[in-house]
């Protein structure tokens, strides 16, 4: 080795080989829905519905009776098949998979279930039925799902609620009950389909907050909720989808889309909505006036 000195300008320079370029992993969204179309005999309910809820996002969706809301949620949970188009839960579409495991990714909260619970079957199992997306759990579970499903109602404030039979549950309570009892399968989009009918003031609020709550929860699923009532959006929701006769009216970011002249044309009556610490109201126009 000779003695020679290099002086640091002369020095070879040594670069770093870049890293192996490793493509990004698509994420598909949670719901894709393309072109859906329902009809039944002469009557089209959808007309061709595209819409689509990407990860991270909380929806609501309005619309006047009649508008499509309540078949738009049947043909995504499985209850009605569509006369054409497609949808996607996860990447998966609907006819090219098992739907039956698919829908454990998709809870649902609607008062409808409220019937098809026995009066006796205390909250624990109501909550430990929905991992089996069943409703009258006909056995107990294991250890491991009880155990779940008391750490689940805990983590919501529920805890004190465990024992207590359905039929001495309060209609907030059942609809509380429910959101565990969704959240049982780890769903990834959770449905609430008009889950504050039938609540009083009190019940409403202390139900909306906890919504609020979840969804603002690290690795939440994505919310979705059917309402006539904008006092029930939440300011964790962050979407809106508005039909109108079973079309798309507006559809993105609440501030794009909850706008009085919206309101007015899918309700087709003269709406002024106002908005107050993070919550929308919504009152008629010439009530207001006078």
């Amino acid at each position: 080795m000779s003695g020679r000195s290099v002086c640091p300008r002369h020095a070879p320079r040594l670069t770093r080989r870049p890293a192996a370029a490793h493509p990004p992993r698509f994420m598909p969204p949670i719901l894709e829905v393309k072109n859906l179309r329902v009809a039944r005999g002469r009557t089209v309910i959808l007309p061709g519905l595209d819409w689509t809820v990407a990860r991270g996002e909380h929806w609501v969706i309005l619309g006047a009776n009649g508008s499509g809301k309540t078949t738009l949620l049947k043909a995504l949970c499985g209850y009605l098949s569509p006369t054409g188009g497609d949808f996607a839960l996860l990447g998966l579409r609907y006819g090219r998979c098992d739907w039956r495991e698919l829908k454990l990714q998709l809870g649902v909260v609607t008062s409808a279930f409220a019937l098809s619970i026995p009066p006796s079957e205390v909250a624990l199992e109501t909550v430990v039925s929905g991992k089996y997306a069943q409703l009258d759990l006909w056995h107990a579970g294991t250890r491991a799902d009880r155990s779940a499903a008391l750490r689940l109602l805990r983590s919501l404030g529920l805890a004190y609620l465990a024992d207590r039979e359905w039929a001495y549950l309060s209609q907030g309570e059942r609809q509380r009950v429910l959101i565990a009892r969704a959240l049982m399968a780890k769903p990834r989009l959770l449905v609430l389909d008009e889950p504050c009918a039938g609540l009083d003031p009190v019940a409403r609020e202390e139900f909306l907050q906890l919504v609020d709550r979840l969804a603002r929860r690290r690795g939440a699923p994505a919310l979705v909720l059917v309402t006539h009532h904008v006092e029930e959006i939440v300011p964790a929701f962050t979407h809106a989808l508005l039909l109108k006769a079973g079309r798309t009216h507006a559809a993105g970011p609440l501030g794009r889309t909850l706008t009085g002249k919206n309101l007015r044309a899918i309700f087709g009556a003269p709406l002024r909505l106002t908005r107050r610490a993070g919550r929308y109201h919504l009152a008629h126009a010439r009530a207001a006036q006078g």
